[in-house]
């Protein structure tokens, strides 16, 4: 395993776009192989647990893998529920983040409030590490529709990997089936995109997934994935 931090930025670019070329077809297996090997114990899973398909995926590679989850305060207690049972069920090495002092005065739903109780507690969490994994697929909104299987992320400056970004929501929920996975209660009562419960709603048939985020306003990504 190299280390990213000795790599010059346009040699660690070139070797991205390569990987990124080689493994856009690949099972998401596989390009988890790859990040293991290529950044070891210097990268974590980041996972909002709408459902756990990744952390089963990762999991099966490295059971001791760090798994970061962003306590907004402000999350259903659905999603903290089944925060805990994955951790039982797969002993997880599990970092749940908490917002500062300053995110008191940002309650879920203001302008800033994701500064602080996502981006900033990230960071943090990210601090020292050169690399992430994430759950992003493309179809899960229009901003992420180009998203790369490995790239650069200039906003936390450290590699990202996305192993599910070709995935359709029909892979996510066949894979929970043949897995025996636990599913999300509120995916079956109309959630589509599962965020803070002051700022997300049930959508309609037809509607957007992404239609029940943010539903008052022109918001459509919390800064995490911008």
């Amino acid at each position: 395993m190299s280390d990213v931090t000795t790599s010059p930025a346009g040699d660690l670019l070139d070797e991205l776009a390569s990987a990124n070329a080689e493994l856009e077809t690949a099972p998401a297996g596989k390009v988890i192989s790859w990040a293991l090997e290529r950044f070891g114990h210097s990268m974590v899973l980041a996972c909002s647990f709408q459902d756990v398909v990744i952390v089963d995926l990762v999991h099966a590679q490295e059971p001791t893998i760090e798994v970061v989850f962003l306590d907004t305060e402000a999350h259903f207690p659905e999603t903290l529920d089944l925060v805990e049972r994955s951790r039982v069920r797969y002993d997880l090495n599990l970092t749940v983040t908490k917002p500062g002092p300053d995110a008191a005065a940002w309650p879920c739903g203001s302008a800033r409030c994701c500064e602080f109780r996502k981006v900033e507690p990230l960071k943090g969490a990210l601090a020292g590490k050169a690399a992430w994994i994430t759950g992003l697929k493309r179809v899960d909104a229009a901003t992420r529709a180009a998203i790369p299987v490995v790239g650069f992320d200039d906003a936390f400056g450290l590699v990202k990997i996305n192993p599910l970004a070709t995935w359709s929501d029909e892979d996510i929920a066949s894979y929970e089936a043949d897995h025996d996975l636990p599913v999300h209660p509120l995916m079956t009562k109309g959630y589509r995109s599962i965020g803070c419960a002051p700022t997300t709603r049930p959508v309609a048939d037809g509607e957007d997934p992404r239609a029940g985020r943010w539903a008052d306003s022109d918001k459509t990504e919390c800064g995490l994935h911008a």
